[in-house]
């Protein structure tokens, strides 16, 4: 989410002075109106590594959303580009129907996708609609094609319970710095919540709320729950690689660095 601009209150971006000291990229790429795939991510990140090694740099790829990651490291297929004439015909779709459809089109992928999960669901639609192809076929192919990069995975861990504190009083201070004003002025726009940026977390659920599909209080009361459920998921993943070095954050900056440092050399 740190990609678009204008999003500020929900999208933990580094700070100016932290910019200032060390050069971040794609940082505030695109506006916040524009869609933005994972295929958009790894074109505008690999010209960026590939100058970095030029200039004997370690670029440092830090998140974040483990697809992102897979982009730059795993095979990939990017498959067809969004079309915007196609979601807009299944905006006003229940998931329940988009479930449907698919089962009777692409049960193979139905299967692997949950009922409620609408964006891969929309997708899995269209790259049927669009090729004729079921997804799933879509990413066994680009499994016979290499990554493009060799990377050193490092993972600064937390207890759960210490996370799930954090979670609290990031979610209070996503609050405090605006969100649900800023998620208005989007709304105000004609965001809606098919607009890819509002999908993100503490965009989605202000913004249904906004929408008056439950109270505000409930949308607080969902960020905060499924934030939680989105650390459980991403420690699992985390801890399910083999070759991920793990780090305890909960120690001085400097010790981290310091650790960091010692792993890679």
């Amino acid at each position: 989410m740190a990609v678009y601009r204008r999003m500020e209150a929900a999208t933990a971006k580094p700070t100016a002075g932290q910019r200032s000291r060390i050069p971040h990229h794609l940082i505030d790429l695109v506006d916040a109106a524009d869609p933005f795939t994972v295929a958009d991510y790894r074109q505008a990140a690999v010209p960026i590594i590939e100058d970095l090694h030029r200039r004997g740099r370690t670029p440092l790829v830090v998140g974040g959303t483990r697809l992102y990651l897979y982009a730059l490291t795993e095979p990939f297929h990017e498959g067809p580009p969004p079309d915007p004439e196609f979601r807009s015909t299944l905006r006003d779709l229940p998931s329940a129907e988009l479930y449907r459809r698919l089962e009777a089109a692409d049960p193979e992928s139905a299967a692997r996708i949950a009922p409620a999960d609408r964006k891969r669901l929309v997708r899995a639609l269209e790259v049927w609609t669009l090729t004729g192809r079921s997804i799933e076929q879509v990413q066994r192919e680009s499994r016979t094609r290499g990554g493009l990069y060799r990377a050193f995975w490092i993972a600064l861990i937390r207890d759960r319970a210490e996370l799930y504190q954090r979670v609290e009083a990031r979610v209070d201070a996503m609050l405090a710095a605006g969100l649900v004003d800023e998620v208005r002025g989007f709304l105000d726009e004609g965001f809606t919540a098919d607009t890819p940026s509002m999908q993100g977390h503490g965009y989605k659920e202000i913004l249904r709320a906004l929408l008056g599909e439950y109270s505000l209080a409930e949308g607080v009361r969902l960020l905060k729950r499924n934030t939680r459920r989105y650390v459980k998921y991403q420690l699992m993943w985390l801890r399910s690689r083999d070759d991920v070095h793990t780090i305890p954050a909960d120690q001085p900056h400097g010790s981290i660095v310091d650790g960091v440092l010692s792993l890679v050399r």
